[in-house]
């Protein structure tokens, strides 16, 4: 099983249709906390949930998934910088998350899926950790499908530590690696 991940940007519906196809796209999980885009009509939630089956490709939104959180004071994520990021990594550790990939992966294991957000470039995105967690976590190959058609394999972020008791992962840089 494989996974891919992409970021709309300014794509329209034809040339964001015309990417997952060409990639064999056939499943789009839509990871962003609020779906939608003043600037992007087609990248609205509504318009895609119409849009993408009309292509053949399936549309679920999964707010569980979604980005934009608050890091807590007490976070053991202090290897990354980006305030939200701390904050998704906190919510990674959450049986809503948990769940939310197990979802994720259900779909995956049906058709080649891709999880979807906003920002074109993976490595400023929250999807740069569900691929660490899906990677690192679960052993699930995941391809960054870029603007231009190409597809990068995900590596692990460096900060990424993956706590083997828990299966869960804490961005510290190593600081809580434990033993297997």
């Amino acid at each position: 099983m494989r996974l891919l991940t992409v970021g709309h940007g300014t794509a329209d519906a034809t040339e964001l249709t015309r990417l997952l196809r060409d990639a064999g796209v056939r499943r789009l999980v839509d990871v962003r906390t609020a779906p939608g885009s003043r600037h992007n009509p087609d990248a609205n939630r509504d318009a895609m949930a119409h849009w993408l089956p009309d292509a053949g490709i399936a549309y679920r939104w999964d707010k569980r998934l979604g980005g934009w959180r608050s890091r807590p004071n007490d976070s053991p994520d202090t290897a990354l910088r980006n305030a939200s990021f701390g904050g998704y990594a906190t919510h990674m550790r959450t049986t809503e998350f948990l769940a939310a990939i197990d979802d994720l992966l259900t779909d995956a294991d049906k058709d080649l899926t891709t999880v979807m957000c906003a920002e074109s470039v993976w490595w400023r995105c929250h999807r740069k950790l569900i691929a660490d967690f899906l990677l690192l976590a679960r052993g699930i190959d995941v391809e960054h499908l870029m603007p231009d058609g190409a597809l990068r394999p995900h590596r692990p972020s460096p900060e990424a530590c993956l706590v083997r008791t828990d299966r869960v992962l804490v961005y510290d840089a190593g600081q809580a690696r434990l033993s297997p």
